[in-house]
């Protein structure tokens, strides 16, 4: 993990997919209405609704548009079923790369991904071909500007917290949590006073594969295929960009 900045990848692939702000709040939808759907619609008694609303609003998704998704989820006239199915394979050059969805039609789904693999250099594998190349971590993103602290301090914060590890970026601190400690880590540094550009469940590579030329391109052109999918919620990879 040390070295590698998860925030450099995060922002490359969101400037690329600044022109898609519609997709991406209705992907947003889909999970809001996931997380209502199983635990209420009260944010306050519901941590993985918070944390996708605090998603949402980092997002600039209406408000209109978040109020839809939990009514529709917490109403009795939608028959809509989501089921989370993740998907493994590798890239052009042996990246490993890990996909999740949120599907009414898994049939679907899995062509549509098989197809983006398959044409571009890559192939959709079994369960657990590369997921064992990943770690599960809670990973909190805070903006240097907004919050001016030595990186010293901010280490004696985030371990006080109760955090893992953290890593200092010239714009950002980018602090990694073990899952289930995430939300009380979260809420510790909330409380000090401190907001985060990203909160979130993430998958974290154990090790980064270099890619040139024919190879890069046909990556990237596999990662707005996957990201494009309606039903792909998110695309975790080793590929260090």
């Amino acid at each position: 993990m040390a070295g590698h900045s998860k925030w450099k990848n995060i922002q490359r692939r969101k400037n690329a997919q600044d022109a898609k702000k519609g997709k991406q709040f209705m992907k947003l939808a889909k999970e809001i209405y996931v997380a209502a759907k199983a635990g209420g619609g009260d944010p306050a008694a519901n941590p993985a609704l918070r944390l996708v609303l605090e998603k949402a609003k980092n997002a600039n998704m209406p408000n209109e548009n978040i109020q839809r998704a939990i009514n529709k989820a917490t109403g009795n006239q939608s028959a809509d079923h989501y089921e989370e199915i993740v998907y493994e394979g590798y890239g052009p050059g042996g990246v490993a790369v890990m996909v999740t969805s949120l599907t009414d039609n898994k049939n679907r789904t899995a062509a549509s991904i098989r197809h983006a693999f398959a044409k571009n250099g890559g192939n959709l594998g079994e369960d657990g071909c590369v997921s064992y190349l990943f770690d599960k971590k809670g990973y909190l993103v805070i903006d240097r500007s907004q919050h001016p602290v030595d990186e010293d301090t901010m280490l004696l914060e985030a371990i006080e917290a109760g955090a893992e590890e953290m890593e200092t970026e010239e714009e950002v601190f980018e602090i990694y949590t073990e899952p289930d400690q995430f939300m009380a880590v979260k809420e510790a540094l909330e409380q000090k006073g401190y907001s985060f550009v990203n909160a979130e469940i993430t998958m974290v590579p154990q090790t980064y594969v270099s890619l040139d030329g024919e190879q890069a391109e046909k990556m990237e052109r596999l990662l707005d295929m996957l990201e494009d999918n309606d039903d792909v919620q998110n695309v975790y990879h080793n590929w260090e960009e």
